[in-house]
């Protein structure tokens, strides 16, 4: 799985408004919606805080990957934000994040979520990549980063 070839630039905020973990979810959810990648925002959002929840997305290295199932999108969908202040997310390692990408999918379509969460994380572990991620200057220059660092694989 290419996370490029879900992943669109249009869904990319380089300087998210939001203060906190639910306004930087919410603030994903809308980018996803006003690009009409999802049909049910509210559903989107619910799935989504819901499973924040249950525990946090906060992965450590800046990075949380808020993450939900539900009816409100007919596919696979991605958005990455960077807030413009690092926000509390309850990261497992205490800090807080300055990257994150929002997943979100039917429940019929368990397997490509689960690929994409994985592949995320291996990605993230390369610290070349994340620098490139955090100093990218446009969403077109995050995308870019991201379909180099798969190409080099």
């Amino acid at each position: 799985m290419r996370l490029s070839e879900i992943l669109k630039p249009q869904n990319i905020k380089v300087s998210l408004d939001a203060k906190n973990k639910a306004e930087a979810i919410a603030e994903l959810v809308n980018l996803l919606a006003a690009n009409a990648e999802i049909t049910d925002p509210k559903q989107v959002l619910e799935a989504v805080l819901d499973r924040e929840a249950t525990r946090t997305t906060g992965i450590g290295n800046g990075l949380a990957i808020p993450h939900g199932k539900c009816n409100g999108t007919g596919h696979l969908s991605m958005a990455i934000g960077r807030p413009a202040t690092p926000i509390d997310f309850q990261a497992l390692d205490g800090r807080p994040v300055t990257l994150i990408w929002l997943l979100t999918s039917p429940p019929d379509k368990t397997g490509p979520h689960i690929h994409a969460l994985a592949r995320i994380s291996r990605l993230m572990t390369i610290d070349k990549f994340r620098q490139a991620l955090a100093t990218a200057k446009t969403s077109q220059e995050l995308y870019d980063v991201i379909v180099q660092q798969e190409n080099a694989l």
